[in-house]
């Protein structure tokens, strides 16, 4: 087989950041996005990868069963890394369909297809194909006290996301133990870093801030989340795929829990380093000194899970993963990328999402 992967949903947040790290680890891998660009999958975030020769972009949706089978028979690949899903709890809340349809059926799909695929295959180059299925710390559901969320950790997603997510997880593990598809997942905690979809807390933020907007903060503040880089979320899946067990999850987390208020309270702060308030027209047109005074609580969303946290230690003793970077100096280069960007993120946004409140259906 040719050194060709399929990236699903490569051209979104994580799946775009995934391109351009293993185009750089592997000189002779070529990689096909197969994307169908919905609002949060844009090409601009893989323009570069695209211009250099050795990536593709093929426009179609993994729970289109002809698209799929074509892209399997014309590239040939040893991989798939499934990215392409919808992601945002809020939207999931308001309409659960596409999460079903995408989440779920969607990998029906990609399993069928790699299992017809794998079938074709020799002995050893299906041995070496491998399916990773990029999945979330939500399907866990909530955390109370001080554990930690492990392998062997019970699922219990409480949003109709999550639960498309532990579907998906459930048919990959059955694949692999019915017909012994070579499947591997991760689950990962929440990723902050460039590229991503202004709807998630960060960059929402961060854009809300410095346009004077008020900074909506769930409930009172105090869900706590493990945050994860996407460079090092990108670093260990690559090793998954490289190195890791068929049959296996490996959970990818980066030890650095910080409730929402925090994490708010420290976008104000750099950001008042890098654009002062006192500087800002915005700011002086509405008449706030700080942009820790546009803070403002907001109902809770439903079925909130209070605490998330990643016990990534079997990544890191089998595949020798480790993150590199702490939540300070992660979030520090996140701020100033957005800001550096905002011609980028006017251009994602336009005609798709206006930073208006979802999740609040009852």
């Amino acid at each position: 087989m040719q050194r060709t992967i399929i990236v699903t949903g490569g051209a979104g947040f994580i799946g775009s950041n995934f391109v351009h790290y293993i185009l750089a680890q592997d000189s002779e891998l070529k990689v096909v996005v197969f994307d169908k660009l919905t609002y949060a999958g844009n090409l601009p975030n893989i323009a570069d990868a695209l211009k250099g020769g050795r990536c593709v972009h093929v426009k179609a949706d993994i729970a289109d069963p002809l698209a799929v089978k074509k892209v399997f028979e014309e590239e040939r690949p040893f991989a798939i890394v499934n990215f392409a899903a919808e992601t945002h709890v809020d939207r999931s809340i308001d309409g659960p369909k596409e999460f079903i349809e995408s989440n779920y059926m969607g990998v029906f799909v990609l399993l069928e297809r790699a299992r017809a695929y794998c079938g074709s295959l020799d002995e050893g180059a299906r041995k070496a194909f491998r399916f990773l299925q990029v999945s979330t710390d939500e399907v866990y559901g909530s955390l109370g006290g001080n554990d930690l969320f492990r392998e062997n950790t019970p699922y219990a997603p409480n949003s109709p996301y999550s639960a498309s997510k532990a579907g998906a997880d459930f048919l990959l593990r059955a694949y692999f133990h019915t017909y012994a598809l070579p499947g591997i997942i991760t689950n990962c905690s929440n990723n902050y870093g460039p590229y991503q979809f202004p709807e998630k807390l960060i960059p929402l933020v961060t854009l809300n801030a410095l346009e004077a907007r008020d900074l909506p903060i769930y409930g009172d503040g105090g869900n706590i989340r493990d945050w994860l880089h996407v460079g090092d979320h990108c670093a260990g899946i690559w090793l998954a795929l490289e190195k890791g067990r068929p049959g296996e999850k490996y959970n990818i987390g980066g030890n650095n829990e910080r409730s929402n208020m925090q994490v708010v309270s420290r976008i104000c702060g750099e950001l008042e380093l890098l654009r002062p308030a006192k500087d800002n027209p915005a700011m002086k047109a509405r008449g706030v000194d700080f942009y820790s005074d546009l803070i403002i609580f907001v109902k809770d969303r439903p079925g909130h899970d209070r605490r998330y946290a990643i016990d990534a230690s079997k990544i890191r003793k089998e595949l020798g993963w480790k993150p590199t970077f702490d939540f300070e100096s992660g979030i520090t280069q996140t701020i100033s990328w957005y800001v550096e960007n905002l011609d980028w993120c006017k251009k994602i946004q336009e005609g798709k999402y206006e930073r208006e409140r979802l999740g609040v259906a009852q």
